[in-house]
């Protein structure tokens, strides 16, 4: 992202309740609230500051959402009611399948549509992809359209790092200083087909390498990234593209996940159509910025009411 961007501070907090936890999820709108919205869902180990080009372009057309997910950029960890310790098994903590994130952003979803005139457009990344499926399959939140760019959606999942990291987590979550901070960026730039600029891999890598919190953050979702599961909501699949337009965008030289998945991915939901972008890696948005910018204005246009 250029360093010229300004920043976009998520201003607003929605307060979630559950029967084990309390949520605080930082977000902001931004674009007149008469237009059509659009949300912006991101993915591990990433925030809503990966769409903040896309989401000051698309303003000007759209009622703008971005929200960071619990444990996130600005969103604190979704934390344990008192009393409630019993209730809340390794399972549940570690939520393996995402389905508290999933919930907690459905719940959100329910929010911001008390005010929308139209269904939003839905655009995800990475783990987001399997977050929006959830929460339209088994939350009931419609969308327009769904727009899903290098999502996590169906197995089998999993990295090597992620099954090392699992293996030995007391191990990672002891590491400090320079060398904690180079097995961040080593993973973050791994994601980038084209390489990131120091400023783009300083805002990213930041969150998990400056706290102790964040350290223990990083751990956690490699360690829940070996654990995923789509069990539950992948024989609904074909049902998404039946209800809404559906597009895949996905950059061709992804290491993280094979962009043979693409395809398969596009069968499973009855999507329109899989668009490949050449020249790009997992990060998409930093690899080839104006490809994705101009993909996802054709198909925005294609799909927004008149």
């Amino acid at each position: 992202m250029p360093s010229s961007s300004p920043t976009i501070e998520l201003d607003q907090t929605f307060h979630h309740r559950t029967t084990t936890h309390t949520y605080q999820i930082r977000w902001t709108s931004l674009g007149n609230p008469e237009l059509p919205p659009l949300v912006f869902v991101h993915g591990t180990p990433w925030s809503s500051r990966v769409w903040h080009n896309y989401a000051q372009s698309f303003a000007k057309y759209f009622h703008v959402y971005l929200f960071d997910n619990p444990g996130f950029g600005t969103s604190p960890l979704g934390q344990p009611l008192p009393d409630k310790e019993e209730l809340i098994s390794d399972e549940v903590a570690l939520d393996a399948d995402l389905s508290q994130q999933s919930a907690a952003f459905a719940a959100l979803f329910t929010h911001w549509a008390q005010s929308w005139r139209h269904k939003p457009h839905v655009v995800a990344h990475d783990h987001g992809g399997l977050m929006t499926l959830r929460a339209h399959l088994l939350h009931n939140c419609d969308y327009a359209s769904l727009c899903l760019i290098n999502v996590v959606a169906i197995g089998p999942f999993g990295q090597p790092l992620f099954e090392l990291v699992a293996a030995n987590q007391g191990v990672f979550t002891g590491l400090t200083g320079p060398v904690f901070e180079g097995v961040v960026e080593a993973y973050i730039r791994d994601a980038s087909h084209q390489g990131l600029g120091a400023e783009t891999m300083e805002m990213l890598k930041g969150p998990w390498v400056s706290s102790e919190e964040g350290r223990r953050g990083f751990v956690r979702q490699m360690v829940q990234a070996n654990s995923r599961s789509s069990q539950e909501v992948e024989d609904m699949y074909p049902e998404v593209g039946k209800k809404m337009p559906v597009r895949i965008i996905w950059g061709q030289e992804d290491r993280w996940i094979p962009v043979e998945t693409a395809e398969r991915l596009k069968e499973k939901l009855n999507a329109r159509e899989v668009v490949l972008i050449q020249g790009a890696g997992h990060l998409v948005m930093y690899d080839q910025e104006g490809k994705l910018g101009v993909e996802l204005g054709w198909w925005l246009s294609q799909v927004r009411p008149m």
